[in-house]
């Protein structure tokens, strides 16, 4: 094809790349805890003390056990790993089981 553009082509080649922290977007988490009083009042702690505010949660338990899902509302890379890295620290979570950026609304 003549005079089209290529896929080393874009209109975004000369904006600078910013650093990861700096990204805003939303998130979910899923973490698996402890089925248990007070353990979703502690996770929502964590995100609090790092200023990432929760937008929906979802939480299934049986046998001592839950999985949690967590979507956040948009908030900088940078706190939400400090969050991540906070609730591994928990007794009450087991594990993080997954963690995506949502694009978009």
């Amino acid at each position: 094809l003549a005079n089209t553009t290529g896929p080393g082509d874009s209109a975004y080649t000369r904006l600078p790349v910013s650093p990861m922290g700096d990204v805003v977007t939303r998130y979910h988490i899923s973490l698996d805890v402890a089925d248990k009083p007070g353990v979703l009042a502690q996770v929502a702690t964590v995100f609090a003390e790092h200023d990432v505010s929760i937008d929906t949660v979802r939480q299934q338990g049986k046998d001592g056990e839950a999985s949690l899902v967590v979507v956040t509302h948009r908030a900088a890379d940078a706190a939400l790993s400090a969050t991540v890295e906070a609730l591994r620290r928990l007794d009450t979570v087991r594990g993080v089981a997954s963690i995506m950026r949502v694009e978009g609304e």
